[in-house]
C-alpha cells in the first residue's frame, strides 16, 4: 500500500465483503483515521463513527480507559491505545475498533519524544498494538499514524474469520500487544 488513502480504500472493500464494521478512537490523529476511511465511496456501509479523545478525561469518560491506568502511565502508552480501541469497539458496537495515541510534536509530551506513537486494533479475536517511532513534523507523524493503524487493521482483519460485533455497552477484553522486540505481551 502506498499511503493511508490506499489502505483506507482496501479496508472499506474488505469490511464490505465481510459484512463487518469499524469505529475509531483517536488522540493525536484527531479524526484523520475516520476521515481517511470516509474518503472511500461506500464507507457509510462499514464506518460507524469515531471519537476524538484528545484530552485524557475524554479517553476515560467516553472510551472507558481506566483512570488509574492514565494516572500511572500517562496517555502515550500501548495499554492506553489498547483500552481506547476496545472501548470504541464496545461503545459503538463495531466489529473492529481502531485507536491512535502519541506525540505529534514538535516537542515532547509526558516525557516522550515527538514521533512516539501507539496504535491498536481490537477485534473478535482480541487486540493488537504496535509501538512506533515516526519521523518528521506534526503532519508527517499524524499521517504516518493513520497509515500504520490502517495497515495493522488490514493485517488483523485478514487473520480473523468473520465474526459478529460485540454487544454494546461497557466491557473489557484481554488484548495482545506487540512489544518493541516483536514478542507478545498480555494486557488487561
Amino acid at each position: 500500500m502506498a499511503n493511508g488513502a490506499d489502505a483506507g480504500e482496501r479496508l472499506v472493500e474488505l469490511l464490505t465483503e465481510r459484512g463487518e464494521t469499524v469505529a475509531s478512537a483517536e488522540s493525536l490523529t484527531a479524526g484523520l483515521v475516520a476521515a481517511t476511511i470516509a474518503d472511500t465511496p461506500g464507507a457509510s456501509a462499514v464506518l460507524l463513527g469515531g471519537v476524538v479523545a484528545y484530552a485524557a478525561r475524554v479517553k476515560v469518560e467516553l472510551l472507558g480507559v481506566p483512570a488509574e491506568l492514565v494516572d500511572r502511565v500517562g496517555t502515550v502508552h500501548p495499554d492506553v491505545a489498547i483500552a481506547m480501541a476496545e472501548g470504541v469497539r464496545a461503545r459503538l458496537g463495531a466489529t473492529w475498533g481502531l485507536s491512535t495515541t502519541g506525540v505529534a510534536g514538535p516537542g515532547p509530551a509526558e516525557g516522550k519524544p515527538s514521533g512516539t506513537v501507539h496504535v491498536a486494533v481490537a477485534g473478535p479475536s482480541g487486540t493488537a498494538a504496535v509501538a512506533l517511532r515516526l519521523k518528521g513534523g506534526r503532519a508527517a507523524v499524524r499521517s504516518g499514524a493513520v497509515h500504520e493503524v490502517l495497515l495493522l487493521a488490514l493485517r488483523e482483519i485478514g487473520a480473523t474469520r468473520t465474526t459478529p460485533a460485540p454487544p454494546t455497552g461497557a466491557g473489557g477484553t484481554v488484548g495482545l500487544a506487540v512489544t518493541d522486540d516483536g514478542g507478545p505481551r498480555t494486557s488487561t
